[in-house]
């Protein structure tokens, strides 16, 4: 008898795993394969939009892939770190060898976490609640609980060109008796569709042909528990490269439409809107003259390069054709053809906001099979999957994130309420609330949780409620200090470019002025600030920003209250200023008849329904509520 069985050792797998066997409950995680433990089939990446933040909510929460994304990178980068917080995040090249190597070995040393190599074919559930599991040859293993964490696997086929077979990522097996005893159990599977780009031999690509991209020369981390100096250098950091499409790529696609899966009438799934196959993209944006390619190393140990944007289902005498049109991969060598893969997925809206079913007690869904796309949405499931069955075993009340506080609420919540049509990427456009989850704030946000769980020790606590003192403290000596407008201090401002004051003002409000930083303000104070560089990052954002902070909270509040507003039924969705197209002929379409029914249709984001209140606000008051 285990408390929690996880079926599933991709990314999804092994947090529900780590999570509840750390919260002291008896775990077994049954894989179709332990080397492929933690796998990474598709991009050998962490981190990105949105994304990263995600990583970074994991490992506040005292979820892995954080740790060992860090330990594990090739290069490392801060996207958007010219724009304002709310859009930076951190993106990892990956190792896609020592990656899953590191996850394997904390699996297999984790207390009360057993693994078992096998295929589950049915569950066993009784009185509407799941008591265990049937593997192949007939083998029961009681639970507790049961987390469904199959990934892309379930009744899953391989397509390139007009062919296609029964099989799962990486050539690895399927399985057809698990979605068969979902359908017996009544669960509405939906098919869905994601594919991969070919990767070519490292030493055939002339590199001097692209544009190389290199990582940050700066002190940069997803877990805040891991010492910069177990960060890969930047020195030994490894370069991605840039390529594009040409008029010739575009040629050989449009020729040989008919040959893709997609457009061959093979595929039956649906496909992701967001990162969409090449031939997909240039019958889609038929007027764009070339794309962006990404040459990313997937390993110092394999001579393999993974072709960002590449994907696709062409056969493979077409695929050579395609890479060899690509500038520097004209005598390119394939080591592993791009192919599409479908598979089932449950319909998310067959869930509760703890990913519990509606339909059968103790039974949990985690990652893509929920769904969604990419490493970082599945781990984050799993995260919260592991926890809040083990809440569930405990007779506690679930951990549900709202959606101003983490990127990983919006996407539970937009899971349930909208379901998905198409393999779900979270994107910073979903979140009404950018400014309040960001990069920087992971742990103010939700550490206390962690904590109040059980998967943050008491010492990462501790030290947590020190640095948040620290800015506090940092924040108040800055309204302490007074800068006046004399010589020396405008002398200084005029040769860095920057505008002179003209009145004396508190520290604080220097600091709140465009361009001006800790080390500006130590200037002209002539004071120094002791305090280590990430805590005066940290006050210097909510110093800049805390009027917009301000308002994003009293919005989140008045959002919260606002979910029962009524719609009036002659309302004209072409007067609602800076809605997304998509959206407004949805609400077109379906006429909702509140706010929260408008925010449960597919297409409708949580910006597009801030812009609706904004306008019945401004149109009809609160008369309609």
């Amino acid at each position: 008898m285990y408390d929690i069985i996880v079926i599933g050792g991709g990314h999804a797998g092994v947090e529900a795993a780590l999570a509840s066997a750390r919260l002291n409950n008896k775990t077994l995680m049954i894989v179709g394969s332990i080397n492929r433990i933690s796998n990474m089939p598709c991009n050998p990446s962490i981190g990105g939009p949105a994304k990263g933040i995600i990583v970074r909510e994991i490992d506040a929460l005292g979820g892995q892939m954080a740790k060992t994304a860090d330990e594990t990178l090739l290069q490392l980068k801060m996207l958007n770190l010219s724009k304002g917080p709310a859009v930076r995040a951190l993106r990892a090249q990956s190792d896609k060898v020592t990656y899953p190597k590191r996850m394997r070995e904390i699996v297999f040393s984790q207390e009360n976490l057993d693994v078992k190599e096998a295929y589950v074919e049915e569950l066993i559930v009784e009185n509407d609640s799941v008591c265990g599991v049937i593997l192949e040859g007939n083998e029961k293993i009681c639970g507790k609980a049961v987390i469904i964490a199959s990934g892309t696997y379930l009744a899953s086929r391989i397509l390139c060109g007009h062919s296609f077979w029964p099989g799962g990522p990486d050539q690895e097996r399927t399985t057809t008796k698990l979605s068969e005893c979902l359908k017996r159990l009544g669960f509405n599977l939906i098919r869905l569709k994601t594919g991969t780009p070919p990767r070519i031999k490292t030493n055939s690509i002339d590199f001097s042909k692209t544009t190389p991209q290199y990582g940050d020369n700066m002190p940069l981390r997803f877990s805040d528990t891991t010492p910069y100096e177990r960060i890969r250098p930047f020195e030994k950091q490894v370069p991605c490269y840039l390529t594009y499409t040409t008029s010739e790529t575009h040629r050989i696609i449009k020729e040989n439409l008919e040959k893709s899966s997609m457009y061959g009438g093979i595929v039956e799934g649906v496909g992701p809107r967001y990162c969409p196959s090449i031939e997909d993209k240039i019958v889609r944006f038929s007027d764009k003259e070339r794309h962006q390619i990404f040459l990313e190393p997937e390993s110092e140990l394999i001579d393999e390069t993974y072709v960002q944007g590449f994907s696709t289902s062409m056969p493979h005498d077409i695929q050579e054709l395609m890479v060899h049109s690509l500038p520097g991969l004209e005598n390119a060598v394939i080591a592993k053809y791009a192919y599409a893969i479908e598979y089932d997925a449950i319909n998310p809206l067959e869930l509760k906001a703890n990913l519990e079913t509606k339909k059968i007690n103790n039974l949990f869904f985690a990652g893509q099979v929920n769904g969604t796309s990419g490493y970082e949405e599945a781990a984050c499931q799993g995260l919260m999957a592991g926890i809040n069955a083990s809440l569930k075993l405990a007779n506690k009340q679930p951990l549900i994130l709202r959606r101003d506080e983490a990127y990983i609420g919006v996407l539970i919540d937009d899971l349930i309420t909208k379901g998905v049509k198409d393999p779900y990427r979270l994107l910073t456009s979903r979140a009404e609330f950018r400014l309040l989850l960001r990069h920087d704030n992971a742990s103010e946000r939700l550490i206390k949780y962690g904590y109040e769980i059980g998967l943050i020790s008491e010492e990462r606590y501790k030290k947590f409620l020190d640095r948040r003192n620290n800015i506090e403290k940092l924040i108040r000596e800055t309204k302490e200090i007074k800068i006046t407008p004399k010589n020396s201090v405008n002398e200084y401002l005029s040769l860095n470019g920057k505008p002179v004051i003209n009145e004396k003002i508190s520290g604080y409000e220097f600091l709140k002025r465009p361009d001006i930083d800790f080390f500006d303000l130590e200037k002209v104070g002539e004071t120094i600030f002791d305090y280590e560089s990430e805590i005066k990052e940290q006050a210097l954002i909510e110093i800049k920003y805390s009027g917009y902070i301000q308002k994003a909270y009293k919005e989140a509040h008045h959002l919260e209250m606002m979910e029962s507003r009524k719609i009036p039924s002659d309302i004209n969705y072409d007067e609602v200023s800076n809605l997304a197209l998509e959206a407004r002929e949805k609400l077109k379409k379906v006429n909702p008849q509140t706010i929260a029914q408008a925010s449960r249709i597919s297409g409708v984001n949580p910006s597009d329904i801030t812009m609706l209140l904004v306008y019945l606000e401004s149109k009809y008051g609160t008369s309609n509520k």
